[in-house]
């Protein structure tokens, strides 16, 4: 018969990685100056949850306003339950659902560009957000990709929010009375995509949300921002550096190449005045949205990858080999020599011919070119060219940025993540013709 130490041992193993009664602990899925993220479960229902945790000492405790924040916004579409919060031990733990990716991690996957659409579905889910936090009478403080999260792969495809332990009133949510402007705030935020308003320690309002905002479109778009890779001897003189390069990058030469509804935009909310109501419906004014966001077609790229390979097993070597040539090609010139994109066509296909026949002979050549270019035509059938005819080649080459990523090993297009087919994207037909 085991003692009663043995038994207080094992029971107390066995709650060990339990909190609020009912929430067991799995492996650690994140980490930062605040705290440690646990990936959870529900023991009374199965559900995934996630379990954060914060030192109950820590100069700037957040998870308390956190939770707070959640149940204020609770039953808003776009946001996690939140299910507990109290302290565990030297811990404040607090208990939220489990969901996907960030949109930075997401950003990342992608080769850390996004094409237009995407960025353009994701400006009117994030303003979407935006607006019913601010309805609530918060003001969030801490814009950025990292606080943007989509639902569980596969099961929502949502764009919800998190993180609110920056966030506080901006007005009374009984009165409605608006907090005082104020001057010398210490900043507050994420410094590559907060304010100008911010930097010059100015009280933060709705206004400075969705200047941040913008900026997270436009990082999105380009890649990195002018103000990004800035050095400096101490945090201060970089914070400083980088509020007065965006103060001297004018919206023109930030959004310079990119469709001109984000230089509006930023235009718009920059604007904005201290208490002024923003016109949501204006800012979030992005129709297009088909629910494919660029991972999702990156996925498709590996499901079809998977299927061509087995279809056409013998031609995964001369077909990398050419798509490494086009890719060369392609980005040396952005434009045609007579305006046509079929003469660039044209280019890549002999030099493809030439590739071939170089390493593999003729009698190879004749065998495999039929199946390469049974490939090509098989993923363009579903070509259209509508918006093609309604736009000249001139227009096209001053406004959109020509380039190509490569996926697997296949080339998307890096506007509309499209598939490169003899020198067309097969998809849109737009920025890369």
């Amino acid at each position: 018969m085991p003692s009663q130490r043995q038994s207080q041992n094992r029971s107390s193993s066995s709650t060990a990685n339990v909190v609020g009664v009912h929430f067991k602990i799995g492996r650690k899925i994140g980490e930062g100056s605040f705290g440690v993220i646990y990936q959870g479960i529900n023991l009374l229902n199965n559900q995934p949850v996630a379990v954060k945790f914060e030192p109950r000492k820590t100069d700037a405790p957040q998870l308390r306003d956190e939770y707070r924040a959640y149940k204020i916004l609770a039953g808003s579409s776009g946001f996690p339950n939140a299910y507990f919060f109290g302290q565990e031990g030297l811990h404040n733990v607090l208990v939220i659902d489990l969901l996907g990716s960030s949109l930075e991690d997401l950003f990342d996957a992608c080769s850390r560009q996004f094409s237009v659409k995407t960025v353009a579905m994701l400006a009117k889910e994030m303003v979407t957000r935006l607006q019913i936090v601010h309805e609530h009478n918060l003001v969030y403080r801490d814009i950025k990709p990292d606080n943007f999260l989509m639902g569980r792969a596969g099961k929502d495809d949502r764009v919800y929010m998190i993180d609110f332990g920056m966030a506080k009133h901006y007005r009374d949510p009984k009165t409605k009375q608006h907090i005082p402007y104020r001057e010398r705030k210490s900043l507050s935020g994420t410094a590559r995509y907060m304010s100008i308003n911010t930097h010059l320690g100015r009280e933060q309002s709705r206004r400075d949300d969705l200047e941040s905002l913008g900026h997270v479109f436009m990082y999105f778009l380009r890649g990195s921002l002018p103000w990004q890779g800035l050095k400096a001897a101490t945090n201060k003189q970089k914070y400083e550096r980088i509020g007065e390069r965006k103060q001297n990058t004018s919206i023109k030469e930030l959004c310079d190449g990119y469709p001109h509804e984000f230089a509006i935009y930023l235009q718009y909310v920059r604007k904005l005045g201290f208490e002024e109501n923003p016109d949501y419906d204006f800012c979030a004014n992005y129709s297009t949205n088909d629910g494919l966001y660029d991972w999702m077609l990156l996925d498709q790229d590996k499901q079809e990858q998977s299927t061509t390979m087995q279809s056409y097993p013998g031609t995964r070597n001369n077909t990398t080999a050419y798509l490494h040539h086009a890719s060369g090609t392609q980005l040396q010139s952005s434009t045609y020599a007579n305006g046509d994109p079929t003469d660039s066509s044209q280019h890549l296909n002999r030099q493809s011919q030439q590739l071939i026949a170089s390493g593999n002979g003729q009698q190879q050549q004749q065998q495999q070119q039929p199946q390469r270019e049974n490939y090509y035509e098989s993923m363009a059938v579903n070509s259209t060219l509508s918006h093609q005819q309604q736009i000249s080649v001139q227009r096209k080459q001053s406004k959109w940025k020509r380039f190509w990523h490569k996926v697997g090993w296949l080339l998307t297009c890096g506007g509309c993540r499209g598939c490169h087919v003899k020198g067309w994207c097969c998809t849109c037909h737009c920025e890369c013709d």
